[in-house]
């Protein structure tokens, strides 16, 4: 997908969630939500229907976790209720399987991330919102770029950083209101 080249795709598995995840993205060029899911689900055979409103609610449940939404325990635990998603021991370890639900592989992804501790590294910008994986050594990293050639020719954390430089140097001006 975009941006993995940049730097932004997560290892292995973890990186069709990311994808998943981005389906739902805000261009640059129109600042406006826009849902890419149905070509996603399409390029992966999950049949119209159901299969894919079910895809279309995990998706949207993941991303608010990635964004910061409290009670990641909760949802995850009913999501793996609701798929039947099940431990399985395969050469000494365990493993989780799903039931027939297409979304239920993307949950499987999800519980091997928590289990790596490589979940909270998919973090999602806090300006354009692009869903990305900080491969950063500290697990710090908050945009999604700091230079231009992210999604849509975004940098949003240039954009960031320049704004906050203005609105100290506008508050250090005399005169100014503190």
């Amino acid at each position: 997908m975009v941006n993995a080249s940049r730097g932004q795709a997560a290892p292995g598995a973890l990186e069709s969630v990311r994808e998943l995840l981005n389906t739902w993205s805000i261009p640059n060029q129109t600042r406006r939500a826009e849902d890419r899911l149905e070509e996603f689900a399409q390029d992966r055979g999950v049949p119209r229907g159901s299969q894919r409103t079910v895809l279309a609610e995990l998706r949207d449940d993941l991303r608010g976790l990635v964004e910061g939404s409290a009670g990641a325990d909760a949802v995850l635990n009913d999501w793996i209720v609701r798929l039947d998603v099940r431990p399985h021991l395969e050469a000494a370890t365990i493993g989780y399987r799903s039931g027939p639900e297409p979304a239920g592989e993307f949950l499987v992804v999800v519980l091997d991330a928590v289990a790596a501790a490589t979940w909270p590294r998919l973090k999602a910008c806090p300006d354009c919102r692009w869903v990305f994986y900080d491969h950063t050594r500290n697990g710090s990293k908050k945009w999604c770029l700091m230079t231009a050639g992210g999604p849509d020719g975004r940098s949003c954390g240039s954009i960031a950083k320049v704004r906050a430089h203005r609105d100290r140097a506008r508050a250090a001006r005399p005169g100014a209101s503190r």
